[in-house]
């Protein structure tokens, strides 16, 4: 009887010893074969890898409100002068057709500085004098600015100075410059 229980026993190690050897063989193959290699659809370019997006806040022509168009600019630009490069941007206008561009033709930045996250635009006069008018219109101008300048993190509000003098305004007098204007929530 005690032989039985020894080759009993020796048959049954012998199963699980043949059991843990076939699983052992067979499961890095089972996991080799589920893990597959990433191949991207296109590769990323180191042009596409230097590229950013950003917003640019131009009015819709069919309701007149102000909409975001994004654009992907080379961070080197923008890390330059990005205020001035947001600002030129948008001066050049929009690519979608149902947009239109909020700035005055002729317009040029002068400068640009940032006090206490406020970005003080020095604007040629073109941005005035070449404007349409109206308070719809002045606000989009205004509020393409702000809401461009606002996304950057440093950046909390906007003054405007035409040639450099301050309390300027649009020729109508609807919208001075007296104030910082700030997003609108």
């Amino acid at each position: 009887m005690k032989t039985k229980k020894i080759v009993l026993i020796v048959i049954v190690i012998a199963i699980l010893l043949c059991v843990i050897y076939i699983i052992g063989v067979n499961l890095p193959q089972n996991v080799e074969e589920k893990i597959e290699e990433y191949t991207p659809q296109q590769e990323i370019t180191q042009e596409q890898l230097r590229q950013t997006t950003v917003s640019l806040y131009f009015k819709n022509k069919e309701n007149n409100t102000l909409v975001p168009e994004s654009r992907s600019i080379d961070v080197k630009e923008l890390s330059k002068e990005p205020y001035i490069k947001l600002i030129n941007l948008l001066l050049e206008g929009p690519n979608d057709e149902n947009l239109t561009k909020t700035l005055a033709e002729g317009t040029k930045v002068k400068n640009v500085e940032v006090k206490n996250n406020i970005a003080i635009i020095n604007f040629s006069k073109e941005f005035i004098e070449n404007h349409k008018g109206g308070a719809e219109e002045e606000s989009a101008t205004i509020y393409s600015i702000v809401n461009t300048l606002t996304q950057l993190n440093e950046i909390n509000g906007i003054k405007i100075l035409i040639d450099g003098e301050e309390n300027k305004g649009f020729s109508d007098n609807m919208i001075t410059f007296t104030e910082v204007f700030v997003k609108k929530d």
